[in-house]
């Protein structure tokens, strides 16, 4: 097996036991907001998000495995970048909300609005970061495939999971007045 093969399977594994860590922390997150009395709201997409995740992790493998992609160096390096911003984008996001972010959503407002970093221009910088994140990923060793499902599925699942968010988040006056009038995605466009 090629070393760049091997290496980007190593890629998907640390990418994996991020996710996981991520998870815990959300976990942590949750289970504070729950002291302080705020529940989970019903998401029927949110196992299927999930699922997408992992999915993109293996099909980016076995696209790579099974369809023997080529290493392309200049857009190993162009995705690379792109994952590596994006992650740190991510992370920036996470940092921001503190103990507002989970993978699930919570009507956390009543704590306080986060407009500091990312969320002085756009409502859902978390969403940007992974869109970008589930494109660039797979295409560092070429699997475009992934990238073209994992990117539109997440992208359709998004659109119920923000209409779901939303209605939570805008019905609370403070977030309403100080996210209302922001673009979801990019400042400016929507």
């Amino acid at each position: 097996m090629p070393a760049t093969v091997v290496a980007f399977l190593i890629l998907l594994v640390l990418v994996g036991i991020m996710r996981l860590a991520e998870l815990r922390i959300s976990t942590r997150n949750q289970r504070r907001l729950a002291e302080r009395g705020i529940a989970k709201i019903a998401e029927p997409h949110y196992r299927a998000i999930v699922a997408l995740h992992v999915g993109v992790l293996f099909s980016a493998a076995l696209e790579v495995l099974i369809l023997h992609r080529p290493f392309i160096p200049a857009l190993a390096i162009g995705a690379g970048l792109l994952f590596v911003i994006a992650d740190a984008f991510r992370w920036w996001v996470i940092r921001m909300l503190a103990e507002h972010w989970n993978v699930e959503i919570m009507a956390s407002a009543n704590l306080g609005v986060v407009t500091t970093g990312p969320y002085r221009w756009i409502r859902h910088p978390n969403y940007l970061a992974v869109i970008l994140e589930l494109f660039s990923l797979p295409l560092i060793h070429t699997a475009w495939i992934t990238a073209i499902w994992g990117t539109f599925g997440y992208m359709l699942l998004l659109r119920s999971r923000i209409k779901t968010e939303e209605a939570v988040l805008m019905s609370n006056p403070a977030y309403r007045a100080a996210m209302g009038a922001k673009a979801r995605f990019f400042p400016g466009l929507f």
